[in-house]
């Protein structure tokens, strides 16, 4: 409690100072913008800032807290980290050369599979709504461990496809599953439809009066697409490789079920702290060889991408058709589309059987309920239900610490997201970073930070339901500021500059007029804060505790455990119930349809 009246005094103290800044002329003497500006900046140091600069710092100390720079640079030296023995024919490298390995491939494989799929999509000349749809749908329901546990289903050493094998060509069992092939198909699959959803918008978004202009000039499709299409598509690019890159760094689902001896950096953290050593400074030396890889990353893209324009949308409309695929390119996307598209469904169908049958990994495929029963069992007793399974706990926490977190998130972001695109104030750029930057902060990272910072006095908060909370809503802030930014973008400031004439203040303009227009922004927002809440990992796993134990949480120790049926069935459960919170949002909120384009439609209608 002591702890929660410190943070209550820091925010009103924030907030007071903005008013104060405010009277002195500061923010145009808005009182509301500069309390807004204050009070964010100063829960963004707190809660993003300041527990991983102590995360950074725990590196630089020794067991007994003294400052010890030397040991942190054997720490970070050390060759388990850095050791290159696989090139030169040992039996494995560090980890951080492990997790650069793998991040690399899965960001170039993931975009490349996005690129072909976007392709396959927009300019194959099929009708693909409905995989369309569920492409984008899939990675947003999808809980941790989801796909690993299909793999080791399908091609695990007793796994489906394997004794298929092994019956009908006498090929032998092995575990080449277990390693770095294995945990690179997962992350493709976790990681592909993100990178489609991204290039699909990039490639929906280009305007064809270039390639038409190309074409025009006899240029092959090859050429176009060659000359034309791709290099307006880099910043897509780009984008679905970095994304690719660091959720393969922050991933832990995937390795702790698939990596067997092929250690990465987060399962590596993760042991550092949960297993028998518990040594948060060495955690947080590796946590710091993570956060360096991310920064490089972002550095890297933004050195790609240089000062280039590449605007192929200008004021002017166009109906222009876009150039066709080289013959052979198409027919290559949409082969290699169809067959991953049926792959991933193989394993979504793996999962979906798996619940229902008694063995599915060992190939006894007789039909059962004992997994639900012992996750999610109800009895009646004396007359009224009685939740008798070991997963309800875990199950009603997530969703409060999801139900909690999601609108916070949006209303944070969206306040910050007004600030910076409506606001013109000292320390603008300086504010949006703060924003922003918790989205290069993989999540393992923020795991530990948050342990270092808050176990002790004068915030202690671990083990607590709010620092749950507080961790799903600076993580998941950026995401509201983008959209708050992206949607604002689209409404004139005109619409200010009226209701300013009218003698409405800023925060009767924000709340009367601007929030309405916010509405897609502030449901995907909602959406995306909830689903991410329920399916997060990396940052929590270190935060719950047995009193707030969360349904990821759980899955992992069923995993570690070895009872993939019930992981399978809880997986099953959490897919089911978000993709019924997602089409009953969508079904409330609806379609937003401004101006006489939407009337000129409703009327057409009737």
């Amino acid at each position: 409690m002591t702890a929660w009246l410190t943070l209550a005094a820091v925010v009103l103290a924030a907030a007071g100072f903005g008013l104060a800044l405010a009277r002195s002329g500061r923010f145009g003497g808005d009182r509301v913008v500069a309390a807004i500006v204050t009070t964010i900046a100063t829960l963004l140091l707190l809660f993003v800032f300041y527990p991983v600069g102590r995360a950074l710092l725990a590196a630089l100390h020794d067991e007994q807290g003294g400052f010890a720079p030397a040991l942190a640079f054997a720490r970070l030296a050390a060759p388990e980290i850095w050791s290159l023995a696989c090139v030169a024919g040992g039996p494995r490298c560090g980890v951080a050369i492990h997790s650069l390995t793998l991040a690399v491939l899965a960001g170039l494989g993931s975009t490349a599979l996005g690129l072909v799929l976007a392709l396959a999509a927009l300019r194959g000349g099929a009708r693909p709504a409905g995989w369309v749809r569920l492409m984008s749908v899939l990675p947003i329901v999808t809980p941790p461990f989801v796909i690993a546990l299909a793999l080791v289903v399908l091609f695990g050493r007793t796994g489906l496809v394997t004794g298929w094998l092994s019956a009908l060509f006498d090929i032998p069992r092995s575990r080449w599953i277990y390693g770095l092939p294995g945990v690179l198909l997962a992350q493709l699959l976790s990681f592909t439809p993100l990178a489609f959803m991204i290039l699909h918008g990039a490639l929906a978004a280009l305007s064809p009066t270039l390639e038409e202009a190309a074409q025009t000039l006899r240029a092959a499709p090859a050429r176009v697409f060659r000359t034309v299409t791709w290099p307006l598509l880099r910043p897509a690019l780009a984008n679905a490789f970095l994304l690719g890159f660091v959720e393969s760094l922050a991933d832990f689902a995937n390795p702790i079920v698939l990596a067997g001896n092929y250690e990465v950096l987060s399962t590596r953290i993760f042991f550092a702290i949960a297993g028998a050593q518990n040594d948060p400074a060495r955690a947080a030396a590796l946590a710091t060889v993570l956060l360096a890889f991310t920064l490089v990353g972002f550095a890297l893209q933004q050195r790609w991408l240089g000062r280039a324009s590449y605007v192929s949308v200008g004021g002017k409309g166009d109906g222009g058709l876009h150039a066709p695929l080289p013959a052979g390119l198409r027919r290559g996307c949409i082969g290699l589309g169809a067959a991953w598209i049926v792959f991933t469904l193989a394993c979504y169908a793996v999962i979906a059987a798996g619940g229902f049958v008694r063995d599915i990994g060992r190939g006894d495929m007789t039909l059962s309920l004992a997994h639900f029963g012992a996750g999610f069992g109800l009895e009646w007793r004396d007359g009224a239900p009685a939740l008798t399974g070991s997963a309800w706990p875990s199950f009603f926490t997530t969703v409060e610490v999801a139900a909690v977190a999601a609108p916070l998130t949006a209303i944070v972001g969206l306040l910050a997201a007004y600030v910076v695109a409506r606001q013109r104030f000292a320390g603008r750029r300086a504010f949006e970073f703060l924003t922003l930057v918790a989205f290069a902060v993989p999540g393992t990272v923020i795991g530990v930070a948050y342990i270092v910072a808050f176990n002790v006095p004068p915030l202690e908060l671990t083990g607590g339901f709010g620092i749950l909370v507080l961790c799903f809503v600076f993580r998941n802030m950026p995401v509201g500021v983008r959209a708050g930014i992206a949607a604002l973008a689209q409404v004139d400031r005109s619409l200010d500059e009226a209701s300013a004439t009218l003698r409405a203040g800023t925060w009767r303009t924000l709340r009367q007029v601007l929030l309405p227009l916010l509405r897609p922004a502030i449901v995907a927002t909602l959406l995306f804060s909830f689903t991410h809440a329920m399916t997060a990992v990396s940052a929590v796993i270190f935060l719950a505790t047995a009193k707030y134990n969360l349904a990821t949480v759980y899955i992992v120790n069923r995993v570690e455990a070895g009872e993939y049926p019930l992981a399978i069935a809880y997986s099953t459960v959490l897919i089911v119930f978000m993709g019924s919170v997602l089409l009953v949002v969508q079904k409330l909120a609806g379609e937003s349809r401004l101006g006489r384009r939407g009337a000129a439609e409703l009327t057409a209608g009737h």
